[in-house]
């Protein structure tokens, strides 16, 4: 009987099955390379480490929602100089998360806002936090659909949950009531106790607009924007580098 089969009903009662994978492999390196046995028992328990983590952020990036495409290293930064490439890497790290405060990306529509939101959703599930994207307009719809069932807390709790909120294209629809109600509510409940990353083609200076209410408006936005990174983005969309627009030609004068 070879090592695997002697060793697969063990690992499968110990929960280590996932070892199988590269046993065979680091057995062939052992004996060619002449390793001890604790030298072995490292490497298959470091290989054991790699794919249970990479499990879970398989797990966090899908519970995420976020397009696994749209990362850092797939971001342009060429494309567009006014962002600010080191104040993205910093927010990289995540520590705002650990810190509880919210990030704001601003800017016209088509200059990355999307992507970099992602990005940042990204590296955050990478260093093992739990993360929800979702645009703004999606979740008050979800939010509103819950009165008529009576499932309104149950779903609120969905957007408090997460330690990081990315909340996508804030303000490109406007906000019917009873949405001012929900936003507050999403807000409020996480202020100082998880973090919100909001994207929008709007201002801060904006955002009160979008309300009804000014109370509450003032309400929301002060507990948004309290201790808040910032990030402006300026310059023509991506997706539209590159289109040429067909010009209408006139009737030329001779001369």
């Amino acid at each position: 009987m070879d090592l695997q089969h002697q060793l697969t009903p063990r690992l499968k009662r110990l929960r280590l099955s996932g070892i199988l994978e590269t046993l065979e492999v680091r057995n062939q390196q052992a004996i060619a390379e002449k390793w001890s046995y604790v030298e072995f028992l490292t490497r298959l328990a470091e290989d054991e480490v790699e794919r249970r983590d990479h499990k879970q952020l398989t797990l966090r990036l899908r519970r995420a929602t976020v397009n696994t495409g749209k990362t850092l290293e797939s971001f342009d930064f060429a494309f567009n100089p006014s962002i600010n490439r080191q104040q993205v890497l910093d927010l990289a790290t995540s520590l705002y998360v650990q810190q509880k405060r919210n990030v704001l990306i601003c800017g016209p529509t088509g200059v990355g806002k999307s992507h970099l939101a992602q990005a940042l959703g990204h590296e955050a599930c990478r260093r093992g936090y739990d993360v929800l994207f979702t645009s703004a307009h999606k979740m008050l719809l979800h939010l509103n659909g819950g009165r008529a069932d009576g499932s309104y807390a149950r779903r609120l709790n969905a957007y408090l949950k997460p330690e990081l909120l990315i909340l996508d294209d804030f303000g490109l629809k406007p906000i019917l009531p009873p949405g001012p109600e929900d936003l507050y509510d999403v807000v409020n409940e996480r202020y100082e106790r998880g973090s919100i990353l909001l994207s929008s083609n709007r201002t801060p200076a904006e955002w009160y607009e979008l309300f009804n209410d000014t109370l509450l408006a003032s309400a929301a936005l002060d507990r948004l924007l309290h201790n808040a990174h910032t990030l402006f983005i300026t310059g023509e969309s991506y997706r539209a580098q590159g289109r040429r627009w067909p010009r209408k030609e006139g009737p030329t004068s001779a001369n």
